[in-house]
C-alpha cells in the first residue's frame, strides 16, 4: 500500500511539475502580448493622410457602428453560424473544441476549427494567420483579456466592424453598403444571413461570382437561425424566397492605397494610429488623377494594379483582394535567369539557346506550344517567354547562384524551392505584385534596388518632422546588364508576349506571365517600365480558381491604359546605353549554320551580318575573316558527255575565277559572280585537265582550290564498227 501511495505521489508530482512548466512556458511566450484597444477599433483618430500636394485625402472610411445600432437579427445570424454558445462561454467553447478534436482525430486532419467570435476578433486584429503553438498561446491570453475587459455586446460589435466581407468591404457598415446599399439597421433577415455566410470564404461565396454556392450557404445560415429559434417559421420561409443581390456598390477610391499607407506607418512608427505620437500628418505619393484611371478597371476578376515612380514611391494602387503572395510565373525569368546570366557573362542578347526538350534529372519542361527543336537568340527566347531555354540557362547558372540575385531584391527563396522549376515561377508561396514591381524597378534604375513605399514624410501637428523618405539603394546588377536586359524586354513589348504595348511612342520594357494550374490559368501578369515609372497588373481569383485571361491579354491592356494616362502630355525620356555597351555586327551565316556567335568581318557587306548589343568586357572571342580572307569549301567536279561541270558551294557574295590547266598551260574559262554550275565544253576527248577555283571579294584574292584531275573519255565506237 505504501508503495502504491509512493507511486501515486511521484505521478502526481510529475504531473504538477509538468503543469507548472507548461504554465511558465505560457507566461514566457505571452509576456509581451498586450491587448491594444486601438487595434480593435478601425477609426483613424490620430492620423491625417495627405497626397503629394500636401492636401488632406478623403479616405472614404466609415464610422464603426456602435453595438446598440446593430439590429438583433444581424447579431443572431453571426452567432448562429459562427459561435452559437457565444453568450454562454468565457471566450472558449470547450464542448466545440472537444468535438472538433475528435473529428480531426477520426479523419487524421485539421479541417475542423473551434474558434469563437472572441478568438476570431483577436486573431484578425492582433495576430498573424500562421498555425503555430506560439500564436495559439498568445491568442488564449489575449482572448481572456478581451473577455475580461469588454462585454459580449461590445465584443460582437467590434467583431462585426472589423471582419472582411470580400470585394474590398471591411466592416459591417462597408459590407451593408456594398452588397445592399443599405445601413446595417435596414438589413432584412435574408441579407443578414448572406453577410454571415460570406465570412468563412468571401470569394467562394460571393453572390456575384458563385451565386449557387452563396445561395446554399445563405440558406444554411437561415436554417440554423430557425433551429435556434431566432426566426419564426414565416420569417424563415420569406427569407428563403428573397433573391440574391446582382451587383455591388463601388468601393471608395484609393481604399487599399490608404490601407497600405497605414501598414507602412505602423512599420515606421509603431503605435502611431493609436496616438503614441500624438496627431500626425502623413504625406503620401497619392495621385488622384492616376487613381481614377486604376479604379476604372472592370472587376471581372480580382485585380491588383500599381504604379511605382522613379523615386521608389507607389503613387497609385488599386486592388480588390489586397497585396497577397502569388506564384510569379514567367515574370521571374528576367530577374532570376536572364539578368544573372548576363551579369555572369554566360550570355549576351544574341547568344543562341537550344529550344529542345531534355531530361534534367527527371524534370522535363516543355514550352506552351511545344518545343521548336531549334536555336533561338536569348533576346527572342525572352521576348517570346519560351520555357526550355530559361531552364537550360538556370541549369548552367546553378539555382543557388541565381537565387542570390533575387534575395538582394527582397525576393526570398526557400531552400526547398531551389529547383529548376524555379525558372518558370515554380514556388511554394510566390511574391506580391509590389515585390515583383520593385524587382523590375531595379532594372529601370540601372541595376540599383530600392524597396518601394507610399509615405513621403510624417510630421507632428506642430510641424516636427518624424520621418522623411530617403533613397536607400543597393546595386544588384551592373549598368551594362540592366541596359541589355531592358533592351531585350523592349523587344518583348514590340514583338513578344507584351506586344499590346507596341503602339506606345516611347521606350517601354515589359514582361508578361501566366501561371497555369491543374484546372487552367490562375494568375496573369503584365509588368512594364519606362525611365520614370513601373506599371504592374495582376489578374486572378483569390481562391486560385480558373480565369480566361493570359498575361498578354487583359493585364497588358490595362498596363497600356496606365502608361497612356501617365504620359498623356509628355513622353518619358528614352533609355540611354552606358559606355560599357556597344552595338556590333555578328556573322549571320555562321550563326545560322553552326549556332556560334562570331563577330562579322569588318569588310563584310551589310546583308551578311546582324547587329546586336554587347558588353565591351564580354565580346565574342572570334571574328570572321570570310571577306578579308575569302575561303570557300571545295567545289565538286563531274564530266558529262565530254563537258566538265564545276558545282560551287553557296557563297554568292564572292566573285570567282576558274582556270583550266593542261600540260603546264592555264586558261581562264570563267571570271565573274557566283553561279551554281560553271561548265567547260571546250575539251578534247582523251585529254587530262586540272581545274582551280579562286574566290575574290572585291580586289581581295582568296585561297585557290585545286580540284581533282579529270580525264575526258574518248567516244565509244559504234555498235557496228566491224562493218
Amino acid at each position: 500500500m505504501k508503495r502504491l501511495f509512493a507511486v501515486l505521489g511521484v505521478l502526481l508530482g510529475t504531473i504538477a511539475v509538468c503543469i507548472f512548466a507548461a504554465f511558465l512556458f505560457f507566461l514566457g511566450i505571452t509576456r509581451e502580448s498586450r491587448l491594444d484597444p486601438a487595434r480593435l477599433r478601425f477609426e483613424t483618430q490620430y492620423v491625417t493622410l495627405t497626397g503629394k500636394d500636401d492636401l488632406p485625402l478623403d479616405t472614404g472610411e466609415r464610422r464603426s457602428v456602435p453595438p446598440e445600432e446593430l439590429p438583433a437579427v444581424l447579431k443572431d445570424a453571426f452567432v448562429a453560424v459562427e459561435d452559437k454558445r457565444f453568450y454562454e462561454h468565457n471566450g472558449f467553447d470547450y464542448r466545440r473544441i472537444v468535438k472538433a478534436a475528435l473529428k480531426n482525430l477520426a479523419t487524421l486532419s485539421f479541417r475542423e476549427g473551434a474558434s469563437t467570435i472572441s478568438q476570431q476578433l483577436i486573431k484578425n486584429t492582433h495576430l498573424s494567420s500562421e498555425k503555430t503553438l506560439t500564436r495559439k498561446l498568445k491568442e488564449v491570453k489575449l482572448t481572456r483579456l478581451l473577455e475580461k475587459n469588454y462585454s459580449k455586446e461590445e465584443i460582437l460589435g467590434l467583431y462585426l466592424n472589423s471582419i472582411y466581407f470580400g470585394h474590398s468591404a471591411y466592416g459591417i457598415a462597408d459590407a451593408a453598403a456594398f452588397y445592399f446599399r443599405k445601413a446595417p439597421s435596414e438589413l432584412t433577415p435574408a441579407e443578414c444571413a448572406l453577410l454571415a455566410a460570406l465570412v468563412r470564404s468571401p470569394n467562394s461565396y460571393s453572390p456575384f461570382r458563385h451565386p449557387d454556392a452563396c445561395l446554399s450557404r445563405r440558406n444554411f445560415v437561415l436554417k440554423l437561425m430557425r433551429e435556434q429559434e431566432k426566426l419564426t417559421e414565416r420569417q424563415y420561409r420569406e427569407a428563403l424566397e428573397e433573391p440574391l443581390p446582382e451587383t455591388g456598390g463601388t468601393p471608395a477610391a484609393g481604399k487599399y492605397y490608404f490601407s497600405l499607407a497605414k501598414e507602412e506607418l505602423e512599420e515606421l512608427l509603431p503605435g502611431a494610429e493609436g496616438g503614441a505620437y500624438g496627431k500626425l500628418r502623413v504625406k503620401t505619393a497619392y495621385d488622384e488623377e492616376l487613381q481614377r484611371v486604376l479604379e476604372s478597371f472592370a472587376p471581372e476578376t480580382d485585380i491588383v494594379a500599381l504604379v511605382r515612380e522613379e523615386n521608389g514611391c507607389l503613387s497609385a494602387l488599386r486592388t480588390t483582394m489586397g497585396l497577397r503572395e502569388r506564384l510569379p510565373a514567367s515574370t521571374i525569368k528576367p530577374l532570376l535567369v536572364y539578368g544573372p546570366a548576363l551579369e555572369e557573362d554566360l550570355i549576351s542578347p544574341a547568344t543562341p539557346l537550344l529550344d529542345a526538350r531534355a531530361d534534367f534529372g527527371g524534370y522535363m519542361p516543355d514550352d506552351a506550344g511545344g518545343a521548336s527543336g531549334t536555336y533561338l537568340s536569348a533576346r527572342t527566347a525572352l521576348a517570346r517567354s519560351v520555357n526550355i531555354p530559361a531552364v537550360r540557362l538556370l541549369n548552367s547558372l546553378g539555382c543557388e547562384r541565381a537565387a542570390s540575385y533575387l534575395r538582394r531584391m527582397d525576393l526570398p527563396v526557400e531552400e526547398e524551392e531551389l529547383t529548376l522549376a524555379l525558372a518558370l515561377g515554380g514556388m511554394k508561396r510566390g511574391y506580391t505584385l509590389k515585390a515583383l514591381a520593385d524587382g523590375y524597378a531595379c532594372l529601370a534604375d540601372g541595376g540599383n534596388f530600392e524597396p518601394s513605399g507610399v509615405i513621403l514624410s510624417v510630421s507632428r501637428e506642430d510641424g516636427t518632422l518624424l520621418y522623411e523618405r530617403t533613397a536607400k539603394k543597393e546595386r544588384v546588377f551592373s549598368e551594362e546588364t540592366a541596359y541589355l536586359l531592358t533592351d531585350m524586354l523592349k523587344t518583348a513589348a514590340k514583338e513578344g508576349t507584351a506586344k499590346k504595348l507596341r503602339s506606345l511612342p516611347y521606350d517601354v520594357a515589359a514582361k508578361t506571365g501566366t501561371h497555369e494550374g491543374t484546372r487552367g490559368n490562375s494568375d496573369a501578369y503584365a509588368i512594364a517600365y519606362t525611365t520614370r515609372h513601373v506599371a504592374a497588373v495582376w489578374l486572378g481569383n483569390a481562391d486560385a480558381s480558373p480565369i480566361e485571361a493570359t498575361g498578354g491579354g487583359l493585364p497588358a491592356t490595362y498596363v497600356k491604359e496606365i502608361l497612356s494616362a501617365l504620359y498623356s502630355e509628355n513622353s518619358p525620356p528614352p533609355f540611354r546605353a552606358p559606355e560599357g555597351v556597344v552595338r556590333l555586327a555578328y556573322d549571320e551565316e555562321i550563326y545560322e549554320r553552326e549556332h556560334r556567335l562570331v563577330l562579322a568581318d569588318p569588310l563584310a557587306p551589310a546583308l551578311t551580318g546582324r547587329e546586336e548589343l554587347f558588353k565591351r568586357t564580354h565580346l565574342p572571342a572570334e571574328t570572321s575573316t570570310r571577306f578579308s580572307r575569302p575561303v570557300i569549301k571545295e567545289p565538286s567536279i563531274e564530266v558529262q558527255n565530254g563537258t566538265v561541270c564545276i558545282v560551287l558551294c553557296h557563297a554568292d557574295y564572292y566573285d570567282y575565277e576558274v582556270k583550266r590547266g593542261q600540260n603546264g598551260r592555264e586558261t581562264v574559262i570563267y571570271r565573274g559572280p557566283y553561279r551554281d554550275r560553271i561548265c567547260d565544253s571546250s575539251t578534247v576527248p582523251g585529254a587530262c585537265y586540272d581545274y582551280t577555283v579562286t574566290p575574290y571579294y572585291g580586289d581581295i584574292r582568296g585561297e585557290s582550290r585545286r580540284l581533282p584531275r579529270v580525264v575526258i573519255p574518248s567516244p565509244a565506237p559504234p555498235d557496228d564498227w566491224w562493218t
